[in-house]
């Protein structure tokens, strides 16, 4: 057996269809293509969405972009933050807003680890990080989720 001798299983290849080659090719005249029309002309392709020139879909229906409509914006407060408040006093939303730290409550407060906390507060918020769980209560504070 050489290379040049390998051919391809019998019917496993089919010879391509010659079409407008005559009425006795069987696809000659229209050349498969029906009759008239746009789709039968030289370069008649149809876009992808064309209606026709009615208004496409596509440009009928309101844009609403990529935001999930049940998506909850948090007001972000670092610890660092917290070092205005004095030892022992509550942190919930209307002492950050008095404090001029938050100017919107927003759906909530989320509370990050970015600095130290070095008082012991009662921090009420929505939601904390991980790390930030972790300093209040090594500082000897206490969280409130709520």
């Amino acid at each position: 057996m050489e290379l040049n001798t390998i051919k391809p299983a019998i019917g496993a290849s089919k010879d391509r269809k010659r079409i407008g080659r005559g009425t006795g090719s069987g696809h000659g005249k229209t050349a498969t293509k029906g009759h008239k029309g746009q789709k039968a002309r030289s370069g008649g392709s149809i876009k992808f969405g064309f209606e026709g020139g009615q208004m496409p879909m596509h440009r009928r229906l309101p844009k609403r972009g990529f935001t999930p409509l049940t998506k909850k914006v948090y007001a972000l407060v670092n610890l660092c933050q917290l070092e205005v408040f004095e030892a022992g006093s509550v942190v919930d939303a209307e002492a950050l807003l008095k404090a001029g730290i938050v100017s919107d409550v927003c759906d909530g407060i989320k509370v990050l680890a970015t600095g130290d906390v070095t008082r012991a507060l009662t921090v009420k918020a929505s939601k904390f990080s991980g790390a930030a769980r972790e300093k209040i209560t090594a500082a000897g504070g206490s969280i409130e989720e709520i």
